[in-house]
């Protein structure tokens, strides 16, 4: 396989060049404008911030990728998908009232934001690509109904996965709260029985009848249940919950699969912002200091390429004194070290980027263009 193309562009700026025209000179450099973008709706996936957490991109870098879309005859919308867990992301009217607390809205983006999974995460498509881990991937309708489908993704640590890239916010953020379920657990859902409120709604609400009200709780009948992850989805309560935790390297290799489904056919492109390198996701509700000093901005057709070119980034960078990986690891500045690994030493990203280039998505082989 060819290898492909990373752009990067550092972060120093002068009095006529700002971080936002950098951003811009670097993907027109990376070739954005080669995408027929008339007329075409254009989902533009990005993770909104959970609320306390000031680690997630800023959306004036949002503003500055939508206006030149908009120029190239584009229909942007900026969007994410509901989360698996409770908390400030759970349900559409939570999420588009923590995206507008985080500076996501018309007026400071110039689009609309549009939630991919609908209210309660239960709307989206199961695209069929018959992977080795997931069949046929739930998608939000939102994204799985655009024309076009551009990534913003901060990149950072990930206590799961190992890190979280392009692969990630394209595969676990565009998938449904069942498609979550399906990423993250080994086995159907659970009902938590002291938190049932015995409301009957994961009754009414489940395709295969696979639920009854017993002893005053719900009960899933795993027979017939499926994993759908629809009570999940639906339940206010905390009640039913997603199964036992699947494996790191099954993780993301179904984090693959599911960006696999979302590319499918559909014109697509990447930039990941190496900057607040945080230990953790942005979907916690805090961020503790970045394990290393911001590095810069890269983009490429190729989201592999991509994630692979920015772990090779953070390896030759130094740490952050002030970090908690120095406090763990104090010996020298690691330059030339897994960062990623030594945050999260159970995690196995490797395994995601291996499974991605195997199925076809793209290619660990780049070259990298310097903006």
């Amino acid at each position: 396989m060819e290898k492909s193309k990373v752009y990067f562009t550092n972060l120093h700026t002068n009095p006529s060049n700002n971080l936002l025209d950098k951003l811009e000179n670097l993907i027109k450099k990376a070739g954005i404008g080669n995408i027929d973008f008339e007329n075409q709706f254009t989902a533009v996936k990005i993770h909104f911030g959970e609320p306390g957490n000031l680690a997630y991109i800023r959306p004036n870098y949002a503003a500055r990728v939508i206006k030149i879309l908009k120029k190239l005859g584009a229909k942007p919308f900026l969007t994410d998908s509901n989360t698996l867990y409770s908390g400030g992301r759970s349900n559409a009217v939570d999420h588009l009232k923590s995206a507008m607390e985080n500076g996501f809205n018309p007026i400071a983006t110039h689009c609309n934001i549009m939630i991919a999974d609908g209210l309660k995460g239960t709307e989206y498509r199961e695209i069929k690509i018959n992977g080795e881990y997931c069949k046929a991937p739930k998608i939000g309708s939102a994204i799985a109904d655009a024309d076009i489908f551009i990534s913003m993704n901060h990149f950072k640590g990930h206590e799961q996965a190992g890190f979280g890239g392009a692969l990630k916010n394209i595969g676990m953020g565009s998938a449904s709260v069942g498609g979550k379920l399906e990423l993250h657990s080994t086995s159907q859902p659970q009902i938590i029985k002291e938190n049932c409120k015995v409301c009957g709604v994961c009754v009414k609400h489940c395709a295969h009848n696979a639920i009854t009200i017993e002893n005053r709780c719900a009960t899933i009948n795993y027979e017939k249940c499926v994993g759908c992850g629809q009570c999940v989805a639906l339940c206010q309560y905390e009640s039913a919950v997603m199964g036992k935790s699947d494996t790191s390297e099954r993780l993301n290799c179904k984090i693959a699969e599911y960006a696999k489904a979302v590319l499918a056919d559909k014109p697509n492109f990447h930039i990941n912002f190496i900057m607040n390198v945080s230990p953790e996701c942005d979907c916690w509700n805090h961020n503790d200091v970045a394990i290393i000093p911001d590095i810069g901005i890269a983009a490429s057709f190729d989201p592999v390429a991509l994630d692979t070119a920015c772990v090779d980034l953070v390896k030759k960078a130094p740490i952050n004194i002030f970090s908690t990986l120095h406090e763990k690891h104090n010996h020298d500045e690691m330059v030339g070290e897994d960062k990623f690994t030594l945050v999260h030493p159970n995690a196995n990203w490797l395994a995601g980027l291996e499974h991605a280039e195997k199925i076809g998505i793209g290619t660990t082989k780049y070259d990298f263009i310097e903006i």
